[in-house]
């Protein structure tokens, strides 16, 4: 007999694997009611490190962007110049926006760490 801090019942264990078996073996919802499965992106939609949510110049602004940017450089891509690290972020697939302000920035900086360049998008714009 298995003792321990289980929150659910074997039974119910079960009715989930069984609930979950068809998701994970087709990898795509197979719900019939599509109002159970998440909304996607519109095409509309602004992007994330510079949305309408405070702007470029609020406190908040720093804070995006720098988790922007965490999103997609890695301790790797540090020390390097502005031009490398926006070369960086498009063949990483940032987005578009992103690169082109950190392109932007003086070209004889050098960054050593996330929070520098978010610090100089966040100043700059």
């Amino acid at each position: 007999m298995q003792r321990g801090s289980d929150r659910l019942s074997a039974h119910r264990d079960d009715e989930m694997k069984h609930e979950l078996k068809g998701l994970l073996r087709s990898g795509h919802p197979t719900r019939v009611e599509e109002w159970h499965d998440p909304e996607p992106a519109a095409d509309d939609d602004p992007e994330v490190w510079s949305g309408p949510v405070g702007g470029l110049g609020s406190p908040a602004s720093l804070e995006r962007v720098r988790t922007e940017l965490a999103r997609t450089l890695s301790r790797g891509s540090f020390p390097a110049t502005a031009r490398d690290l926006a070369r960086t972020l498009r063949r990483k697939n940032a987005p578009g926006g992103l690169a082109d302000a950190v392109a932007e920035l003086p070209h004889s900086a050098r960054y050593d760490n996330v929070q520098q360049l978010a610090q100089a998008l966040a100043e700059g714009a």
